[in-house]
């Protein structure tokens, strides 16, 4: 499937504009299946994620055009697997949008709603980009690092192949980088040490504060990255190991064994571990600390 411009062999009813929801868009590609026949599924599916991409507008570059959007998930680590085991399936999901110049990667809350949140992934940065199953696998030019996105929508994996097949990835050259963060406030590209925009300042959540909190309150990393489910069932377990250990300590009053207090013990501190640890992978999303505020072009903030 080639992206130049490509164009249907008929007008469609109900699709011929440029722009879907205020979004620029390839109509000849966004609204067609892998054999670039238009299908009124399709275009309905689109829609239904464009709706939910109304912030994308000002990440966009004068005449990019996305070509397609599918749900995935995130790339995860091993810790996240084996901590949270199924509920990773839930609190990784993401949207991904194919532009004719990069890949758009948005987390998402459980019902694909934007979490102030988006990194970009140009395809010139990538030595490949490709479909495995179900898997979208990129590997980085410079670094030679692999990332996956696991569990791309079956509906659109064949259109999705089809489409890079066409992107502009190259073994030649050493373009530096990888995938990148944006302010969700600008658009500018976050550094991974910072906690603030370089841009418009705009200041995100910190490991240090998520660990303190995580030590401190029943559930309160996962409360202070704003994943109010993860706390709420990680303070029931807290308070409820709490507990353990209150009559564990008491019955040794009484002249019972100990190991009940230790192994009671020694749970809560490992939950406490994992919560703090857990909480520091999602910091890394750049969670702003202000919940809502207005996109701020670089216009605004220099005149």
């Amino acid at each position: 499937m080639a992206i130049q411009q490509k164009r249907g062999p008929a007008p469609i009813v109900g699709v011929m504009q440029q722009k879907v929801f205020g979004l620029p868009v390839d109509l000849a590609v966004i609204f067609s299946n892998y054999k670039n026949a238009y299908k009124k599924r399709i275009e309905k599916r689109q829609r239904w994620f464009i709706v939910r991409l109304s912030f994308l507008k000002p990440f966009l570059e004068l005449d990019e055009k996305i070509l397609q959007v599918t749900t995935g998930h995130s790339p995860t680590t091993i810790f996240e697997k084996m901590g949270l085991g199924w509920f990773f399936v839930y609190l990784k999901r993401s949207l991904l949008v194919f532009t004719d110049r990069r890949i758009f990667h948005v987390p998402t809350t459980p019902a694909y709603r934007y979490r102030n949140s988006i990194t970009q992934i140009p395809y010139r940065l990538c030595r490949s980009i490709s479909m495995k199953g179900r898997n979208l696998i990129l590997v980085y030019k410079a670094s030679g690092v692999t990332e996956t996105f696991f569990s791309l929508a079956g509906r659109e994996k064949k259109k999705i192949g089809e489409i890079l097949k066409s992107v502009p990835v190259s073994n030649n050259g050493a373009a530096a980088g990888g995938r990148t963060h944006l302010c969700p406030r600008c658009a500018a590209p976050l550094t991974a040490s910072g906690y603030a925009c370089r841009r418009c300042h705009l200041r995100f959540k910190t490991g240090t504060l998520a660990t303190l909190m995580a030590v401190l309150l029943p559930g309160g990393g996962y409360f202070y990255i704003r994943q109010p489910f993860l706390g709420a069932m990680s303070a029931i377990l807290e308070i409820s190991l709490l507990a353990m250990v209150g009559t564990a300590y008491s019955n040794l009053v009484h002249g019972d064994k100990p190991f009940l207090l230790a192994g009671a013990a020694t749970l809560f501190i490992l939950e406490k571990i994992a919560v703090a640890i857990h909480a520091g992978v999602f910091i890394k999303e750049f969670v702003p600390r202000k919940k809502k505020f207005d996109f701020q072009s670089v216009s605004d903030q220099t005149g």
